[in-house]
């Protein structure tokens, strides 16, 4: 099986995750979403280096999801430009592919 991805993007508070993670199941965009933090972030944003806790947000679709999983998280996210970045999955347990398979939604 091929065409899964995992997407990632972070948030600056826990009830923004939540939100992002339900919202992406529920729609069953996602099969599966972790939330780990809350994490340090390091970055540049306007001509500034800026240190901020965020929410760290693993994201478990289908390639062919990954246009409605990011209309969905800008749906809700409030960050100017947020983090939404895919990840091929290219190779897994085949029982967890095809559970992967039946929970995210076919367009």
């Amino acid at each position: 099986m091929t065409g899964y991805i995992q997407v990632i993007t972070t948030t600056g508070t826990r009830a923004e995750a939540d939100k992002i993670t339900r919202l992406l199941v529920e729609r069953r965009l996602a099969a599966c979403v972790q939330v780990l933090g809350p994490i340090e972030s390091v970055y540049r944003w306007q001509e500034k280096i800026e240190t901020s806790q965020e929410w760290h947000c693993l994201i478990k679709s289908k390639q062919s999801q990954f246009p409605a999983v990011e209309q969905a998280i800008r749906e809700v996210h409030s960050y100017e430009v947020p983090e939404i970045i895919a990840l091929p999955i290219t190779a897994g347990d085949p029982a967890y592919l095809k559970w992967l398979h039946d929970e995210v939604r076919d367009d």
